[in-house]
This record gives structure tokens, C-alpha cells and sequence, in this order.
């Protein structure tokens, strides 16, 4: 389940996505067993809204961003994306020659700045590829159309001439920024494209994306781990371990409120400045569980403090239990969590 919106709003609806990677050994490579690395994922994403997926890495925020763009192929489940006349498609159904129109609506800012630029290609040919390959502008109508993003994205179009190694981390993800823009999508996948950079240039880069957010009416998903940046960028926050959602609610209910253990773990990992709070900041126990076989009842069990018979048995789901805010936990209702603000929980 997931947060109810008036069908206008919904921009990305995601049902009960699945996507399982086969385990395959011997010699004739039978598969003898499956990776869930995301098991029945569900959410809706509105339109202008930046909702983020955090979690632990290996959780499957990274694939289930993949699965929406399809450069994984989902296992089983909905990817209902509105398109321009309004209808509702299931890009999960679709052909790679169906799915060609819906890619310029739909783009990629990739966690590496600079493993994802083409070192031989220059600034000219990686903005402008886009605009290439879907045949919308060529010579100097293409020149004038780069020049353009660039300036967008505090770069200056005379550099680009120039390769991806004269420039800084920041600069070439801003440059990965410009070459997301230049189909002006409606909905961007961000996976963690701050996390290879300095701290002053992460403030940049999110400034820029909450910038061209507001000037173009961007939708994003955002992939991150870093709960600092999180908070500074998202409107909502879907919280994911073992390839499933614990928890979704709107940013500032889930940093004060945390209704889920593994959400209060993960908020007590947030470093603090003072440090007279180190004392009250335990880390989180265990290892993540694995998705190849994964444990019976709740998945973080064996690894949470407030575990007992049933966590241990029965599967959770998640469910509404305040308006907008959904967990996935047995005892959700009766336990007292920190937020990234407070301290020990009750």
C-alpha cells in the first residue's frame, strides 16, 4: 500500500515490483536458487515531488532505480508512468521499440561522475547525444542547444570542446546534470550523485538540483544513504532493507518519528556535533540478511533490539498507521523510537 492521491498527481506508480537475479552453479550453470534483490516494492511518486529511496548498502535502492528505467528488466510487477496525454502506461509491459519514446521522459543522473562520461568524447558530443540520437537537433541548432545546458548548470559553453578530465568532480557531474536536462524530461533517477564528491561540493550540486527542480517542475528520485542530504532535498522518504520498503512517510515525520527500528538505527548513525551525544549513539548490531536467503517473519529481526516471538514468524506488510506514513513492523504502534533529533528510544 501506499499513500492515497487524487489520479492526477501520480506520476510513477511502482506495484509490487520484483526484480531477482539467478544464483547459477556447475557446470552447466543451473540456477540453484535467486538474489531478491527487490521483493515486492510498492510506491507512487506525484509529480513535482523528490522522493528518496535510503537504506544500507545492498538493500536495493540502486536496483529498484534501475528496474524504473528499465536498464534491468523487472522480474514481475507495475512501473505505471503518466505519460504527456495523461493516460497510464506500464513501462514494465512495454517493448524496447515502445519504451524508446518514454525514455526522453524519463532520465538518469549516475552516481560516478566520471566513469559515466565518455573520456574520448567531448562536452559538444556527451550533452548533445541525447538530442542526437532522438534526432531533435544537429549543427548549430545542436551547438546553440548545449551551449544552453551548460549555462543552465554553471558551466561556461565555451569548454565544450574540451574532454571530461580538465574537469573537477563537481564540474562533470554538473556535466551529467546538463546531459539529463537536454530532453527536458518530467521525471530524473539521481543514484546517490553526490556521494563521490567534497562536502562543499555536495551543497552545490543539491542546490542545483533543487534549483532546476523549481525552474522546470523536475520530479526526482533520489537514491542516497547519506541521511544528512536526505533530508536537505526530500519531500517524502522510503526507507528499504532486503529489498523492501519498512517505512515511507514525508521527510519531517520520518526524521522526528521514526516508526520502524531499522529507520531509529539509521538515524542514529547520523553523525552528531556535539559530542557529549556520542554516548547515547549505538551502532546498529549484526550484518544485512541475505537476499539469497532471506530469515523467516521480519527480515531485520535478528538484527533489532525490539524483536519477539511473532517478528521472528510472521511476515509484516506495510501498512497505514497515520495518514501518510506506512510501516512495516509488528509492534510499530507501541514502541517509542528516536528521531535523528531525540535520543534513546522508551
Amino acid at each position: 500500500m501506499q499513500e492515497q492521491v487524487t489520479d492526477e498527481q501520480v506520476l510513477l506508480d511502482v506495484k509490487r515490483l520484483r526484480k531477482f537475479f539467478p544464483i547459477r552453479a556447475g557446470m552447466m550453470r543451473h540456477v540453484q536458487g535467486y538474489v531478491r534483490a527487490v521483493d515486492d516494492v510498492s510506491f507512487q511518486v506525484k509529480n513535482g515531488e523528490t522522493i528518496s529511496l535510503v537504506g544500507e548498502s545492498g538493500c536495493g535502492k540502486t536496483t529498484t532505480a534501475r528496474c524504473i528505467l528499465r536498464a534491468y528488466e523487472p522480474t514481475a510487477g507495475e512501473l505505471l508512468f503518466r505519460t504527456d496525454d495523461g493516460s497510464m502506461v506500464d513501462m514494465a509491459k512495454l517493448s524496447l521499440k515502445e519504451l524508446k519514446p518514454l525514455r526522453r521522459q524519463v532520465q538518469m543522473i549516475f552516481q560516478d561522475p566520471f566513469s559515466s562520461l565518455n573520456p574520448r568524447m567531448t562536452l559538444l558530443n556527451i550533452i548533445g547525444e541525447p538530442l542526437v540520437v532522438n534526432k531533435v537537433a544537429k549543427g548549430d541548432e545542436l551547438r546553440d542547444r548545449v551551449a544552453e545546458l551548460m549555462h543552465l548548470v554553471g558551466l561556461r559553453p565555451e569548454f565544450m570542446q574540451r574532454y571530461p578530465h580538465a574537469f573537477s568532480g563537481g564540474q562533470r557531474q554538473r556535466i551529467g546534470i546538463a546531459r539529463a536536462l537536454a530532453l527536458n524530461p518530467v521525471l530524473i533517477v539521481a543514484d546517490e550523485p553526490v556521494s563521490a564528491l567534497d562536502v562543499s561540493v555536495q551543497a552545490q550540486i543539491l542546490n542545483l538540483l533543487l534549483d532546476l527542480q523549481e525552474q522546470f517542475g523536475l520530479t526526482l528520485i533520489f537514491v542516497a544513504h547519506d541521511l544528512s542530504v536526505v533530508k536537505h532535498i526530500s519531500e517524502r522518504v522510503a526507507v528499504m532493507y532486503v529489498g523492501k520498503i519498512v517505512e515511507i512517510a514525508e521527510t519531517i515525520t520520518l526524521f522526528n518519528t521514526p516508526l520502524h527500528p531499522y529507520t531509529e538505527a539509521l538515524m542514529l548513525a547520523v553523525p552528531q556535533p556535539d559530542p557529549r551525544l556520542r554516548s547515547r549513539r549505538a551502532a546498529l548490531q549484526g550484518d544485512v540478511a541475505d537476499p539469497s536467503n532471506p530469515p523467516p517473519g521480519c527480515y531485520f529481526h535478528p538484527r533489532c533490539k525490539y524483536a519477539q516471538e511473532i517478528c521472528e514468524t510472521e511476515p509484516t506488510q506495510l501498512l497505514e498507521v497515520e495518514p501518510g506514513h506506512f510501516v512495516s513492523c509488528h509492534r510499530a504502534a507501541e514502541l517509542d523510537l528516536a528521531g535523528v533529533e531525540g535520543g534513546a528510544a522508551a
